[in-house]
């Protein structure tokens, strides 16, 4: 390391490659302070017997780790990342959440046929092994099964020398927000308060959205100038060229998001309309992200009108919770739905998605 990780940050302000904001220093300060205390934290070797049983000298003296939560674009990601390239400290390990939590389930898996007791302890030493510093990226608990293991796998990690850091939207609280047996996740909460410092990124600008203001977001006719033109604004939305599946608990009820990431999730208009979804279910998914993509817009006949009428609801929810829509669609807003059932009430739709398409009904913090 050649200075100090908020010399490099403040450098960064200098080459204008990023803006200066007050919330993003602090989460700065927070890494300058943990790339301190990890350029004298030699973690021993891990092991079983370290696994098993723990060593209190030993986690005591890790460093605690930082939960960097708040809204998408307020530069969590974007730090975290630039203190993964600055840090000279190893093994270490940057990577989604979603991808470390299916290597763990894989290597339970593989250790549940090789070896007899719990697989645990031996997934945290070979995780532990790979790296000492994990540093993963929407951190997110819609799984049970997840949720089932999270307490006992990070127990084990913690007791391995594990330091962490961590993006969310959420608090540290909410992670698995009404999730199914959510009492049986609470020791997993209590042990994050205890390991991890949380930081709320409290910055009033959304950085990655700002640049989208005025952009066409709705795409007519489908083609392959539309979905590359969709697939550009996925990239600059969510940071990923491809997202991941994911799932929103509603009342109980599973609601799956075929394509997730940054804040963002891509569905197809048959995944949202042509399912039996109302409106809590949009609730649901506006509360999770602030943008969403609906592919393949169809022009809606009078025998469409269930269709229609979901359609209807969806665009009056996402409208009203100030979510950014991008679309395509088979044909402009006003000749989607000529006649049939709710026709009335689609001319509102129509005058919305109009406004939606260049953003103009957002609400910018």
């Amino acid at each position: 390391m050649s200075g100090s990780f908020l010399d490099l940050y403040n450098d960064h302000i200098k080459r204008k490659l990023i803006t200066p904001d007050d919330a993003q220093e602090s989460i700065a300060k927070a890494l300058d302070a943990l790339g301190t205390r990890l350029s004298t934290y030699s973690p021993r070797k891990p092991g079983l017997f370290t696994t098993l049983f723990g060593s209190k000298k030993e986690i005591d003296n890790a460093p605690k780790g930082l939960y960097l939560y708040g809204g998408v674009g307020r530069g969590k990601t974007m730090l975290m990342d630039m203190f993964y390239d600055y840090i000279d400290f190893e093994p270490k390990m940057r990577v989604h959440f979603n991808e470390f939590m299916a290597t763990a389930h894989a290597l339970i898996a593989q250790y549940r046929k090789s070896h007899e007791g719990d697989s645990i302890p031996l997934v945290a030493e070979d995780l532990a092994e790979k790296a000492k510093l994990i540093c993963f990226d929407e951190f997110y608990v819609t799984d049970i099964a997840d949720a089932m293991i999270l307490g006992r796998l990070f127990t084990a990690l913690f007791k391995e020398g594990v330091v962490f850091i961590a993006t969310s939207n959420c608090p540290i609280h909410e992670l698995y927000k009404d999730g199914l047996n959510q009492q049986l996740f609470m020791p997993f909460i209590v042990l994050l308060n205890g390991r991890m410092v949380a930081h709320e990124v409290i910055s009033p600008t959304d950085f990655r959205l700002r640049a989208l203001n005025g952009k066409d977001l709705y795409f007519t006719p489908v083609d392959q100038q539309a979905d590359e033109d969709v697939c550009s604004l996925w990239q600059a939305i969510s940071g990923k060229a491809e997202g991941k599946p994911a799932q929103i608990i509603v009342k109980g009820r599973r609601l799956t998001v075929p394509e997730a990431a940054g804040g963002a999730a891509r569905f197809n208009f048959s995944d949202l309309c042509e399912e039996a979804l109302g409106r809590d279910d949009y609730l649901a998914l506006a509360s999770r992200y602030h943008s969403i993509f609906i592919d393949d817009i169809p022009i809606m006949r009078p025998e469409d009108r269930n269709q229609a009428r979901r359609f209807i609801t969806l665009i009056d929810t996402l409208y009203d919770q100030n979510i950014r829509l991008v679309a395509t669609a088979e044909a402009e807003p006003g000749n989607l739905y000529e006649a049939g059932d709710n026709a009335a009430l689609f001319e509102r739709t129509s005058s919305r998605l109009i406004e939606m398409r260049r953003g103009a009904h957002l609400v910018e913090a």
